[in-house]
């Protein structure tokens, strides 16, 4: 995430460097005391550069990270004297600092966006030099998150202060202040009196038994684009069903954070130029109400970036105007999103009052039926459609694989047998049905031993949004699924893309590079599991305490992490426990039996609370 500069200066005069090392001294053990709490963003970039320098990574000019010939792992005894009793604050202004997502580095940086290909909204990381090295302070009077399921219909308003969202969406029961709370109604912006009576008039379009959208399993991961508040994702956990709700950090730019805290699953992304960090053949159903898209625009990029992600036989139910106005520009638009679809092999499957749903083919036979020269065109064949890191979009149809047209479908199981079945896409990986099972009981064995660990610090409702930062093929949280949780499976983007075995066995996740910081506001999880995490960072060269950093952003004061690493790795961060705020709750040898000196640890970290208004000492 972060390297350092170029060499050291050389033949400095003697008496500059006694002045330079006292400085040095000063800023690393009370990088946090010198000027008032508005100096601290500049004085922490300056900071985190001398820190980098002092643990040994290195950046090339270009910005590319490389790894320098001494590992900040390997470091032991006398180079404790480098680690910092502090960290500074960041300033206020920060609190709800997203890295990757900041428009005052846009600003700054004068970076050359297209705002009508809603690039401004898309991920731009800050160079090594310009991240802020800095503990993002909860806002003040901060209180522990409510517990799920009381968590889905109110929350504390102190948590995340802005009720402009209450204000400016009154009329459609998003959501409304009362006392110290904002409570949830359910509403939308379609569906004013309720997102639940809302979920049953879509099953009931389709034909579902007893108006359930789950249709007995067959239904399970759906995605909600410009999701609002979230609701309708809130609700649809009552059925079994999963949604990665979608929305960018725009005008209502607090709407995921408000998600997030109610406990619903929710990530912030745009569809823009990029394609969404999701693997192909993803959900089976997805989403938009009112959600301002403009679906016609680029030849239909944004329309088949979702068809891209949903699988043979995938809904989508579009709730708009569009969809039932009379006026001429609404029946202009339906017109040509219709015959888009149609160009698209997709089929109506309800249309009713002001929504219709829409269904892809089963197979590739419509696509092959196509006149010659038909547009959209269908993908090149050379084409990955699960390379999703950085890579733009394309205007195509991207064509079912041969055990789709074999199985006509996506050949899963439904819910909750999906979850332990192993999945057809298992084969891409050369991944055996018995290394599948063999892996699920690997990671029920140690889900128990981390909970056993736990102790008491948890109760049954303690934890809630959970994130797996390295899911391989989400075993971690198959092995929770009779917990109130639900985890954030992050496959890296560098290694095997397994994260569409973890969609096709029901659950959710995205692809992420752990060298820059997620796309999440600071305070929505409650468990962080790192397993090896630090140690592939350390390969890549990028740097493990831009990582800490970035964990204590993302984590809730009084949440847990979990690292299952090296040894090396759990000494390096049990030097940082104290600068962090920090503490250990247990450690223990990953394999008791094991002779080597290198072998796995588990380290279990609770973050502690503490708050700006007592000048950054630990509360209660």
């Amino acid at each position: 995430m972060r390297g350092r500069d170029g060499g050291q200066k050389k033949h400095l005069v003697p008496s500059l460097c006694v002045v330079v090392l006292f400085i040095g001294f000063l800023v690393l053990y009370y990088g946090s005391f010198f000027g008032p709490r508005g100096q601290h963003a500049n004085s922490a970039l300056e900071y985190g550069s001398r820190i980098s320098r002092s643990f040994g990574w290195s950046s090339v000019d270009n910005g590319e990270v490389g790894e320098s010939k001494e590992s900040i792992l390997g470091q032991e005894g006398g180079e404790d004297g480098l680690v910092p009793k502090s960290f500074p604050v960041c300033d206020d202004r920060h609190s709800e600092l997203i890295p990757c997502l900041d428009r005052n580095l846009i600003y700054q940086t004068r970076l050359k966006l297209d705002l009508a290909l809603m690039e401004h909204y898309e991920r731009h990381c800050p160079q090594p030099e310009r991240r802020y090295n800095c503990l993002i302070p909860p806002p003040p009077g901060y209180k522990v998150p409510m517990k799920w399921p009381k968590s889905r219909d109110e929350v504390w308003q102190v948590n995340i202060p802005h009720t402009h969202l209450a204000h400016e969406k009154s009329d459609q029961n998003w959501m409304v202040v009362k006392g110290d709370k904002i409570v949830f109604p359910g509403g939308g912006t379609h569906f004013h009196y309720g997102a639940d009576k809302y979920i049953a008039h879509l099953a009931n379009m389709l034909n579902f038994t007893n108006n359930n959208l789950n249709n007995e399993g067959r239904i399970r991961t759906v995605f909600d684009v410009g999701c609002g508040v979230a609701s309708f994702g809130g609700y649809l956990l009552s059925s079994d069903i999963i949604s990665m709700s979608l929305a960018p950090n725009d005008v209502h730019q607090n709407q995921i954070q408000f998600a997030l805290e109610r406990g619903i699953p929710a990530y912030l992304g745009v569809l823009g130029t990029k394609r969404l960090p999701y693997p192909s053949r993803s959900f089976e159903f997805a989403h938009c109400s009112r959600c301002r898209i403009d679906w016609l625009q680029r030849d239909g990029i944004l329309l088949l970036e979702l068809d891209r992600l949903l699988r043979p036989g995938g809904y989508f139910a579009y709730s708009s105007p569009e969809a039932y106005a009379q006026d001429e520009e609404d029946l202009r638009i339906w017109k040509e999103m219709s015959a888009l679809v149609e160009r698209m092999c997709w089929k109506i499957a309800a249309k009713k009052n002001q929504t219709v749903i829409w269904v892809k083919p089963l197979t590739n036979d419509c696509y092959l039926k196509r006149e010659p020269g038909t547009r959209p065109p269908l993908c090149r064949s050379d084409d990955d459609p699960d390379a999703v890191w950085g890579v733009p979009m394309e205007a195509c149809i991207t064509p079912y694989s041969e055990q789709n047209q074999r199985d006509e479908g996506s050949g899963l199981a439904p819910w909750p047998s999906r979850l332990t079945t192993p999945p057809p896409r298992l084969a891409d990986f050369g991944i055996s049905t018995d290394m599948f099972e063999k892996d699920m009981e690997i990671w029920r064995l140690r889900v128990d031993n981390y909970w056993s660990l736990l102790g008491t610090k948890i109760r049954p409702n303690t934890l809630r949004n959970v994130m797996d930062m390295k899911a391989n093929m989400g075993s971690f949280a198959a092995a929770l699924k009779d917990e109130p949780v639900w985890v954030m499976n992050v496959v890296p983007e560098d290694g095997p893309n397994t994260l569409k075995i973890i969609y096709d066995r029901g659950l959710i996740g995205s692809v992420h590079d752990w060298c820059e910081a997620f796309s999440t506001y600071p305070r929505t999880y409650d468990l962080l599991h790192a397993w090896t995490v630090f140690s592939d960072i350390e390969k890549k060269g990028c740097s493990a305490q831009d990582l800490l950093i970035e964990m204590d952003r993302i984590l809730r004061p009084t949440g847990f992490m979990i690292v299952r690493d090296r040894k090396p790795v759990i000494d390096f961060i049990k030097r940082h426990l104290a600068a962090l705020h920090w503490e250990s709750v247990a450690v223990e040898d990953a394999e008791p039996n094991s002779d080597s000196e290198d072998g796995e640890m588990v380290f279990v970290i609770q973050k502690k609370m503490w708050l700006i208004e007592e000048s950054g000492k630990d509360s209660a």
